[in-house]
């Protein structure tokens, strides 16, 4: 909905390397973090709506928030455009999502130190934003895009949306036994003809 195909390959690569597969569940690609990035930044948060983006601009606490010029989504498209420039430059013209995943991690670690320059943008701004939205699309509710399957929720025990479970909430240190329950319902609860 947002991002070019390049951009695309770019962030499932990234969300990927960021919240790797392993035997526990899936990535943040097969999650869907990118799907729900890419949706959210052709919408309202993309556009910046509800966000402060008036000057004056001076650095302030992490505790304010978001209080930059640019949109998300111009801060994603400059930034995905200035890294695509970088990596080409110093791998030889590959792309990012071409990359060894040794590289790619490499590039990633060079974002959040910021060791990485990269033109018009501030690279530790993009990677803890970038963090930020993978996080998000993990954690959200499925009707959002990420969180395929409610991977996340069954990794870390949280039942949804699920009406009630109050009978539940002090029992500590016991497993929920039932499924987590999205905001849409469940897909076993679809009648497929």
């Amino acid at each position: 909905m947002f991002f070019t195909a390049d951009e695309a390959a770019t962030i499932e690569a990234a969300v990927d390397r960021l919240i790797p597969p392993d035997n526990r569940g899936p990535g943040g690609k097969d999650a869907g973090c990118a799907v729900f990035i890419d949706r959210q930044l052709a919408g309202p948060y993309g556009r910046a709506e509800g966000l402060y983006t008036k000057p004056p601009f001076m650095p302030g606490a992490a505790t304010q928030g978001y209080q930059l010029p640019d949109s998300p989504a111009a801060r994603y498209r400059t930034a995905l455009r200035a890294l695509a420039d970088y990596v080409k430059s110093h791998f030889a013209g590959k792309l990012f999502s071409g990359l060894a995943p040794g590289d790619q991690d490499a590039v990633l670690k060079g974002l959040e130190s910021g060791s990485i320059a990269l033109k018009d943008v501030k690279s530790a701004e993009f990677f803890a934003l970038l963090l930020a939205n993978t996080q998000e699309g993990f954690f959200a509710d499925p009707i959002y895009g990420g969180n395929r399957d409610m991977a996340s929720w069954k990794l870390i025990g949280f039942p949804g949306a699920r009406y009630d479970y109050r009978d539940w909430v002090e029992r500590h240190n016991e497993s929920y036994p039932l499924p987590p329950v999205s905001i849409m319902g469940r897909s076993d609860w679809t009648v497929r003809e």
